[in-house]
C-alpha cells in the first residue's frame, strides 16, 4: 500500500531524513520508532505533504504522492493525527468530527448556500457517520461539549475520531499515547487493533511508548539521525545493537 523510497529531507545544513526506505502492506500495523530528532515526524509530514522531499519518492497504491496537493491527501484515503493536538477547541466534539467529513462531501459552496437538491441528504449522511464514530470512540456523553473543556486523553480520542471520519485506508498516528496514563495506553492499544479490524485499516504508528509499539505492531522500523537503522519483527528490532545504542548511548 505504501512504499517509501530513498526519501531525503534537508533543512539548510541539517539532514532530517537520509535515504529512508521501507514498505507497508495493506492491513499491517507498522511502528516507526527512534529517539527525539530521529526524523519520525518529518517523515509523517512528508507522507501528508506538509513537507517536500528533497530526494526519493513516496508511493501510495503505486501512485507517487509528491505531485499531489496537500489538500487532496485525505481524499486519497490517508488520515492522520498530530503529535500536538490540532483540534478546534471552541467547537464541540461532534463538530470537530464532522470537519473530517469535508473531503467526502461533493457539494460546492454555491450548492450549499442555495440549498440545492442533494445537500440535505449529504449533510444527514455526514452527521450519521460522525455520530457513529463518536459512539465507537466512547465519546457519546461529551458529543455536545466544547473540546477545550475536555481532559487531554479525551481530546486524543476526538482527534482519532476526526481522522477516521475521512474514511482512510491508511491511518498515520503521531504519538497517540503521549500524555496518557498506563490504563489509557492499554486501552489505546486494544482500540487501535479493533479499529484496524472494523475498518480494514493499515496503520503507521509513531510512538515513544515502547510497550505499546511492541505489543500491537506487526513490524517495526527504527530511525536515528534521519537514517533507517533497523527493520523487522518487534522482538528482533528491540534487541538491535544500533537501536539500543541510540536510546541508551552504548550497546549492551
Amino acid at each position: 500500500m505504501l512504499s517509501v523510497r530513498n526519501v531525503g529531507v534537508r533543512f539548510g545544513g541539517i539532514v532530517a531524513l537520509d535515504g529512508v526506505s521501507f514498505d507497508i502492506a495493506a492491513g499491517e500495523i507498522v511502528g516507526l520508532i527512534g529517539p527525539n530528532g530521529a526524523g519520525k515526524t518529518t517523515l509523517f509530514n512528508c507522507l501528508s505533504r506538509l513537507y517536500e522531499c528533497d530526494d526519493g519518492d513516496i508511493l501510495y497504491d503505486g501512485r507517487s504522492l509528491l505531485g499531489v496537493p496537500r489538500h487532496r491527501i485525505a481524499g486519497l484515503g490517508i488520515g492522520r493525527t498530530f503529535q500536538n493536538l490540532a483540534l478546534f477547541r471552541s467547537m464541540t466534539v461532534l463538530e470537530n468530527v464532522l470537519t473530517g467529513r469535508h473531503c467526502r462531501t461533493r457539494r460546492g459552496f454555491f450548492t450549499n448556500a442555495l440549498r440545492l437538491p442533494g445537500v440535505a441528504a449529504e449533510e444527514c449522511d455526514s452527521a450519521a457517520r460522525a455520530r457513529e464514530l463518536v459512539g465507537i470512540l466512547g465519546l457519546d456523553s461529551v458529543a455536545a461539549v466544547r473540546v477545550g473543556e475536555l481532559p487531554f486523553g479525551t481530546q486524543k480520542r476526538v482527534e482519532l475520531a476526526r481522522a477516521l471520519a475521512c474514511e482512510p485506508r491508511l491511518l498515520l498516528l503521531d504519538e497517540p499515547a503521549s500524555g496518557l496514563n498506563h490504563e489509557e495506553v492499554r486501552e489505546l492499544g486494544a482500540l487501535i487493533r479493533e479499529l484496524r479490524r472494523r475498518f480494514a485499516l493499515t496503520v503507521l504508528l509513531v510512538e515513544h511508548h515502547m510497550s505499546l509499539v511492541m505489543e500491537i505492531s506487526d513490524r517495526v522500523v527504527a530511525l536515528n539521525f534521519g537514517r533507517k537503522i533497523a527493520e523487522g519483527a518487534p522482538a528482533a528490532v528491540r534487541e538491535h545493537p544500533e537501536l539500543v545504542q541510540a536510546y541508551l548511548g552504548s550497546a549492551r
